[in-house]
């Protein structure tokens, strides 16, 4: 038999074994969810006649919920910030007073009085940066200050106002929808990014542009990919507090991400990216939806999430308890999919670029190292970026 017969009777046989496999997951999945449905904790009604809805995941609630409210409110964000930069000709500084604008107006709403915390310890670090940033010491100390604050943050739940004095209790009243001090933990890897990013702008770059252009498809085709703006330093003027601000508040990547180097962010402010066209994004958002009904129909008809918040699981035979832990990475793969590409198609829109989260179905990951660099791959990107590797091959 040669080489490529016997390629050919590979691919049928594991296209055999893979869709039997699944065939048996689901059936299977559906009985169990069929004879459990009683017992299951976590589900409403659905829109699918007949079928009640699992949402007993809270994240994947709260998205759900308030998907409409949010599509509203990016897309009217969107629709300014692209108006008012095509029709006024904005580049970084027009437009990053727009986004900080809108991006407070949002942030009110999510956190109410507490945006003032944000704002204080977003100023702080910025004049520290200022002070320090050409000093050697500037990083140690931006990562023990930051990290000091992260603990901080957690060790007091946001910090109450009345902890200030009696005089301010009357604040914890208006302390929005949101817990500030969860979104926090995403800015403050942007806070590391600005400052990092600002001190390496003042030693010379280790990043051979003309070599990687050679190897890079996508600069040597005309555009910059994002490795290529991440690692370029932008002009000094561009590391000013409502850069700084704008990229910190951003209102399409906020609550959840993907995380976006500054130097990214501020060269992409001033010039839209260029690397999706927008029949490409009109395409991205497509099959985002197609995706969304995809999991809709998935969490109507098996309730994998609810057996394991319920622990019903526990009532299961082996086989049984090893589908519903397979279906349970599934729906979390899932709910962080749509969750984190829906953040991503409105930066898109608005001409920002980030790295894309889950490049790789679950399905799809052989070993450990594989899973975690594409189940959050822009934090992956920022940790080698910005964590003990980045820091060390800049000394």
């Amino acid at each position: 038999m040669s080489s490529r017969a016997f390629r050919c009777w590979e691919l049928g046989f594991l296209l055999l074994y893979a869709a039997a496999f699944y065939l048996i997951v689901i059936d299977r999945s559906v009985h169990l969810s069929n004879n459990y449905r009683g017992k299951l904790s976590g589900l409403r009604p659905g829109w699918i006649p007949g079928h009640l809805n699992d949402i007993s995941d809270a994240q994947w609630r709260n998205f759900r919920g308030n998907l409409p409210i949010l599509t509203i409110v990016l897309g009217c964000f969107t629709i300014v910030a692209n108006v008012l930069r095509y029709w006024y000709n904005l580049k970084g500084r027009g437009m990053s007073f727009i986004w900080i604008l809108t991006s407070l107006s949002y942030l009110l709403y999510l956190h109410g009085a507490c945006v003032g915390y944000i704002l204080l310890i977003a100023s702080l670090n910025f004049l520290m940066a200022k002070i320090f940033v050409r000093s050697k010491y500037y990083l140690g100390i931006l990562w023990v200050f930051n990290l000091s604050i992260l603990i901080l943050n957690r060790i007091f739940e946001g910090y109450s106002f009345s902890l200030f004095g009696q005089q301010f209790a009357f604040l914890d009243n208006f302390r929005g929808t949101f817990r500030w001090h969860i979104c926090f933990n995403l800015v403050l890897l942007r806070i590391i990014s600005f400052g990092c990013d600002y001190h390496w702008s003042h030693k010379n770059s280790l990043f051979d542009q003309k070599k990687h252009m050679q190897r890079c498809n996508i600069c040597s085709s005309g555009t910059a990919c994002y490795l290529s703006l991440q690692e370029r330093s932008v002009h000094g003027d561009e590391y000013s507090f409502n850069m700084y601000l704008c990229y910190l508040l951003y209102a399409p990547l906020y609550i959840a991400g993907p995380i976006v180097s500054f130097n990214a962010f501020a060269t992409q402010m001033d010039m839209p990216q260029k690397n999706y066209s927008l029949g490409q994004i009109t395409w991205y958002g497509i099959r985002w939806i197609l995706t969304l009904f995809l999991m809709e129909a998935m969490t109507h008809h098996i309730y994998y999430n609810a057996f394991a918040v319920s622990g019903t699981w526990r009532q299961l035979s082996p086989l049984e308890i090893l589908i519903i832990g397979y279906g349970v990475v599934n729906f979390m793969w899932f709910k962080f999919f749509l969750i984190w590409r829906y953040f991503r198609f409105w930066s898109l829109m608005s001409g920002i670029e980030a790295p894309e989260n889950m490049p790789r179905c679950i399905n799809n990951c052989y070993d450990l190292e594989t899973f975690w660099k594409s189940w959050h791959a822009s934090f992956n990107k920022w940790l080698v970026s910005y964590s003990m590797c980045g820091l060390f091959s800049h000394l």
